[in-house]
């Protein structure tokens, strides 16, 4: 692990984002060729590194562990594959139903994520926010999904919203950290670029604060409550911030593109974007995830394509 005490201050300007090159170098990505066996490893890799989700004002006891078998075991067709399906990387829920996830999941490696600080408006006094944090921790979260406050960061109260973040992060305790930029909100690319830097920076030069763990802290693109969500060229940027934090010495800082990754075609492009901007090191759950419970069953479609010639039935895939 590299020492974080290289890193600039935040008050150093992000670079500005050349939007038409962005999506250029995004769409470029789309247009390798992937072999079939690349391809089969690739689907299995989209599916260890999925966060399946239920956010919802009507989640149930009985739909979050429906949600924790799937995740346990995503392939529950008849129809048998060569090589096993992983399970998923994490489930995430809201922190009333922590614990529900935590008996269903007793026994896995699975991580329970929550989201917390007001999600997904952020729109809460402070301490309430924290103390959403804590809750949840209590109750036996892995790992936090929080929101920055987009208010504050498009006013320009900068130190504002690096502030809350140091905050957050101290309220985690022993959890990880996802910090969600809503980039849906931040209107423009260099805004994309600012807010990512200044989240990694926060955490990275936190006074008194010990080294980062690879992976402890993840950078997210939305709550999935705001559209646009994920995109291709917003994904680059945030992964562009990454790799600068690490090329200058500081710790891996993690990856979720949330929202809007509906087929296993588009999880392999967003693969081929990380592997080709961070390198093979990012290419595992520790460090990139996907906020896109839908894609579950689209890349169990296409291992069963590439296995047998036939797509399944929408009743052979649990949902």
């Amino acid at each position: 692990m590299k020492d974080s005490s290289t890193l600039s201050p935040v008050s150093k300007p992000s670079p500005a984002v050349d939007a038409v090159m962005a999506k250029r170098r995004a769409a470029s990505f789309t247009t390798r060729s992937i072999k079939t066996s690349a391809k089969a490893s690739g689907l299995r890799l989209a599916m260890s590194m999925l966060d399946l989700t239920t956010l919802e004002g009507k989640d149930s006891p009985e739909k979050v562990r429906a949600l924790c078998a799937k995740a346990i075991s995503p392939h529950v067709c008849s129809v048998p594959f060569k090589d096993a399906v992983p399970h998923v990387a994490a489930i995430c829920v809201y922190p009333m139903l922590i614990r529900v996830a935590k008996e269903a999941l007793k026994g896995h490696a699975i991580k329970i994520a929550a989201v917390a600080t007001g999600f997904p408006s952020g729109q809460y006094p402070l301490d309430i926010r924290l103390q959403d944090v804590r809750t949840a921790v209590m109750a036996g979260a892995d790992e936090i999904d929080m929101v920055i406050s987009r208010g504050l960061f498009l006013s320009g109260q900068f130190q504002a919203v690096r502030e809350e973040i140091i905050e957050t992060k101290a309220a985690c305790g022993p959890a990880h950290l996802k910090i969600i930029l809503e980039t849906g909100e931040l209107e423009t690319l260099d805004n994309v670029r600012r807010a990512s830097d200044l989240a990694i920076d926060a955490i990275v030069s936190r006074p008194g604060s010990k080294p980062l763990i690879d992976g402890e802290v993840f950078i997210k693109t939305s709550t999935g409550k705001v559209q646009p969500a994920a995109t291709m060229p917003v994904t680059l940027v945030m992964l562009e911030a990454i790799r600068d934090t690490f090329l200058a010495g500081g710790p891996k800082i993690g990856m979720k593109p949330a929202g809007g990754i509906r087929t296993a075609k588009q999880a392999l492009h967003y693969l081929v974007m990380v592997k080709e901007t961070l390198g093979d090191d990012w290419l595992t759950p520790d460090l990139f995830r996907f906020g896109a419970s839908s894609l579950a069953n689209d890349i169990l479609r296409q291992i069963m394509k590439l296995e047998t010639g036939h797509y399944a039935s929408s009743w052979d895939l649990g949902e």
